[in-house]
């Protein structure tokens, strides 16, 4: 046993002289001191220590910056994307006014004998036999009830039907209790257009009371036959297609409308117009200014096609 710790101390003593010297030269060799050898010896694993915790706060502090700037940045750059959207917003907004502007002028410099007040809509009611919608004129423009609504390319859209200050709502030609006077422009076979006809996914008016014998084609054209409601040669629609009616005394035609009702924001309001008075077939005697029209909607039921 003695023998043995022995042994232990004397490879203790063998491997501490081994370091003594080891140090002892490298002090030689680094112009340094043995103790200060040692001290850097003891103390160089808790330099690295340090120095990992420096680096290592750092690159966080430097994250961080860089997190800040970023955001920052960030922020700068979702300000100038609003005011961006802000001035295309202003910039849409002042175009449909340069449109809605050019149309009027437009539709008036073809239909100098018109007064229009311009309109945009702003609701919507529709059901399968209903065709509503709501504009944001009313009184205050100069509009009552039973003037007709318009597009820009003179086709029909409706009738005014109920009015207040600033609103007023307008029938549109696919209700079904609306009927027009209506004129086939070719042939000038005259009827009465209304909506509500359903065929497949189109919504078509039919114009009926056509003579029996009368000839009538695809694409032909349909417009108003004049009113105190309606302007004479609004477009209505094009015939698409024609048969009997029940009777067999009379034709009907099925038309595809001129407006394109669905997609409308704006719509044009004759407030009055001048139509020529005429005493005898052939004969004119002048114009008189038409306003505040008393034509009425007509409250029946379409009648279903037949052949």
């Amino acid at each position: 046993m003695r023998n043995l710790f022995s042994t232990k101390v004397k490879i203790i003593l063998v491997v501490a002289a081994l370091l003594t010297a080891a140090l002892a030269i490298y002090s030689g060799i680094s112009n340094q001191s043995l103790p200060s050898v040692i001290v850097q010896g003891v103390l160089a694993p808790f330099r690295a220590a340090g120095t990992t915790l420096t680096n290592t706060a750092e690159k966080y502090y430097s994250y961080m910056f860089r997190y800040e700037a970023l955001d920052a940045a960030n922020k700068v750059l979702e300000e100038r994307i609003a005011q961006m959207e802000d001035v295309a917003r202003q910039a849409d907004s002042v175009a449909r006014e340069n449109e809605r502007l050019r149309k009027l002028l437009d539709l008036k410099a073809t239909n100098e004998d018109y007064k229009l007040v311009d309109a945009y809509i702003i609701g919507w009611s529709s059901s399968d036999w209903e065709s509503t919608f709501t504009i944001n004129r009313g009184t205050n423009a100069g509009i009552q009830e039973n003037m007709c609504a318009i597009t820009a390319n003179g086709e029909v859209v409706g009738l005014v039907t109920e009015v207040g200050v600033n609103y007023a709502v307008v029938k549109t030609v696919l209700d079904s209790t609306l009927e027009i006077s209506g004129t086939i422009s070719t042939s000038g076979y005259n009827g009465m257009v209304k909506g509500g006809y359903t065929s497949g996914n189109d919504t078509l008016l039919q114009m009926n009371y056509l003579p029996s014998d009368s000839i009538i084609r695809n694409k032909d054209q349909v417009v108003t036959s004049g009113s105190t409601v309606y302007p004479r040669g609004l477009i209505i629609g094009s015939v698409v297609d024609a048969g009997y009616e029940e009777t067999g005394v009379a034709k009907f035609a099925l038309l595809d409308p001129a407006a394109d009702i669905n997609s409308l924001e704006q719509v044009f309001i004759i407030t009055a117009y001048t139509t020529e008075v005429v005493t005898t077939p052939g004969t004119s005697t002048g114009s008189e200014t038409a306003t505040a029209p008393t034509e009425t909607a007509a409250a029946t039921q379409p009648t279903t096609p037949v052949g």
